[in-house]
């Protein structure tokens, strides 16, 4: 284990990681682009974390795309080697990713992993840099679901830098204009079930995320000027499974603010700068993945296998508020994976098997379930006036909010796809199985 802070001016790119030819080719570009790549701040549009600006998937980009292909609609295309499920971020005209790369043949779980961090220029897809953070030796030490990887959380961009997350291998903060690393940490030590997943939480200098392992699950934060650990919250819910992937969302009641984290049988709210719990509910679910939403005083959350169901909780509570503060709950049509879109009054939903639901956010009345997509793991995105939808292969479904299912289109790629949207000014950026597509209208 190794806990350490650099001080580089340069991309930690290590000598053994650029003698093998699926890296060769990424040190080749940044070496040629790293006197003219762009330098990233922020922006109105930007997308800075998985599920946008508002952490929720909304976005406020207009003239999105509606039709696509492999051919159409099809600013540009981006290969990408290894295997990793992380979504995009983008900061201006650059967009940032995590990725995993096996040493000798990326589909081999007893290869060498190198786990890294990269940065595209969002006007070409061109390779600008991209860092190795960490070297994993047969990261399948504790195994990993078919629909994971071993870079599933996606990254977050905050006041010049970027943080990745790689759930138990390390996290890591760089240099968003080179990727020259500041911190990396390593010692946040667990035993995952199914690898990793969620994405961590900024809040007030503080890097928050998960732990929800085999055994006793907690939540931790980082400093994030130096990666040290601040502070840690040991999960209390009697769970026979205590696994689960979900990311925290940070809101605000009574002019202070709550970090929501699900986690097996308890949904926890903490005070995010020390880490104690403010209320918490119990229920029955474990493997949670989708994050919560809030809106109408209330939190919104799923509670994963084996019977899901959708829980509506109100945020003002202190203590356990099992008994009561949830205002209603939907038992069927509920998420595993995809998390929720929160869009006026209405609660819209994806299934595991691509049923979409829609229903009163203030009541939980179900305006309508209808089978949209085919299997699906990606959350769902607001943009437009339209709601964005991605299935596991690659099909994109785009859909009119409202109390009646109102198909626009179905759009298909024709390439697997587990990773969740990311908008750049008019155009959606959909991470694939083998590249990054930049779909726009011109």
């Amino acid at each position: 284990m190794s806990f350490s802070v650099e001080s580089r001016s340069l991309p930690l790119i290590t000598t053994r990681a650029i003698s093998h030819p699926a890296v060769m080719k990424s040190f080749l570009a940044f070496a040629l682009a790293a006197s003219c790549f762009p330098v990233a701040s922020m922006h109105a549009e930007d997308w800075p974390e998985f599920r946008g600006p508002d952490k929720q998937g909304h976005s406020t980009a207009t003239g999105l795309p509606t039709e696509w292909s492999e051919r159409k609609n099809v600013a540009w295309k981006a290969e990408l080697p290894g295997r990793a499920w992380s979504s995009p971020v983008v900061i201006g005209d650059v967009i940032y990713m995590t990725n995993a790369v096996g040493k000798k043949d990326s589909t081999d779980p007893h290869d060498t992993y190198s786990l890294r961090v990269l940065a595209l220029n969002a006007t070409d897809g061109k390779l600008l840099w991209d860092t190795e953070l960490f070297n994993v030796d047969s990261p399948h030490t504790f195994g990993v679901h078919g629909k994971n990887s071993y870079a599933s959380p996606t990254p977050i961009y905050e006041g010049g830098r970027i943080y990745a997350h790689f759930g138990h291998f390390g996290t890591a903060c760089v240099n968003a204009a080179d990727g020259a690393v500041l911190w990396k940490n390593d010692t946040i030590k667990y035993s995952p079930v199914h690898g990793n997943g969620g994405c961590p939480v900024l809040v007030d200098g503080l890097l928050v995320f998960s732990c929800d392992a085999a055994q006793n699950p907690f939540i931790v934060a980082l400093d994030a000027a130096s990666g040290s650990e601040r502070w840690r919250f040991q999960r209390k819910a009697d769970a026979k499974k205590t696994f689960s992937f979900s990311t925290p969302l940070v809101i605000e009641v009574g002019g202070a603010k709550q970090l929501i984290s699900p986690g097996s049988n308890v949904l926890s709210a903490l005070d995010p700068q020390t880490g104690k719990e403010i209320w918490h509910i119990n229920y029955e679910g474990y493997s949670v993945i989708p994050r919560p939403v809030y809106g109408n005083g209330m939190i919104y959350f799923s509670t994963g296998y084996d019977r899901p169901s959708v829980i509506a909780v109100r945020a003002d509570g202190k203590g356990d508020v099992t008994k009561t503060h949830i205002a209603w709950t939907i038992d069927r049509g509920a998420p595993h994976t995809p998390s929720m879109l929160l869009i006026d009054d209405g609660l819209y939903m994806v299934a595991d098997n691509g049923m979409v639901t829609c229903a009163d956010a203030k009541t939980g009345k179900i305006h309508y379930q209808e089978r949209v997509a085919r299997q699906t793991s990606a959350s769902p995105i607001y943009a437009d006036g339209k709601i964005y939808i991605q299935d596991e292969l690659g099909s994109g479904y785009v859909l009119k909010p409202g109390r009646r299912l109102d198909l626009i289109s179905k759009n298909e790629l024709g390439d697997k796809s587990l990773a969740s949207y990311a908008v750049w000014k008019n155009k959606l950026l959909i991470r694939t199985q083998s590249a990054l597509w930049c779909i726009g209208q011109g």
